[in-house]
């Protein structure tokens, strides 16, 4: 049972992959860049974020996030700049132009998606999916501290704001 589970996850991350990012694609956006500007995107993050801060929120390495951030500084819809704190860290904030993407063209088109990825599914699915997709989460957390080391206390849930 647990190797279908995992197997079916699995699959639901490829094909969200895929046609989430055929979704958006007209915007020349991927799912991971999504996950970026919505990250980006919340008030919590207002004024900006670091690389490190941005992984962590995403749970993705630093190496596989720069070069997404590359790419998204280079079509116009990010900026890198220093962090008056801390010299060495750098911020990522959204542009204008990709806070008029995010916003404007980018958003109907997910709602979209949402709506007929999750056709059929009542309140209470939802609500009991991201119960568990969480309880599963939390373990795989545990698992990781096990193998790296980190400190729990800098492990949070990347709530989908």
């Amino acid at each position: 049972m647990a190797n279908r589970l995992f197997f079916r996850l699995y699959q639901c991350a490829n094909m969200l992959h895929k046609t989430g990012s055929r979704a958006i694609e007209e915007h020349g956006l991927t799912t991971q860049q999504w996950a970026v500007m919505g990250a980006l995107s919340r008030p919590a993050a207002a004024h900006g974020m670091s690389v490190g801060d941005l992984a962590r929120y995403l749970m993705v390495s630093r190496q596989n996030l720069s070069g997404v951030i590359s790419r998204m500084e280079r079509d116009g819809h990010l900026r890198s700049a220093p962090d008056g704190r801390d010299r060495r860290s750098r911020l990522i904030t959204m542009t204008p132009g990709g806070r008029h993407v995010w916003q404007i063209e980018v958003q109907p088109k997910i709602r979209s998606y949402y709506a007929r990825a999750l056709a059929d599914f009542s309140m209470s699915d939802m609500t009991h999916t991201l119960h568990y997709l969480l309880k599963m989460l939390d373990n795989m957390e545990r698992l990781d501290l096990e193998v790296s080391g980190s400190d729990p206390k800098t492990i949070t849930h990347a709530s989908a704001d």
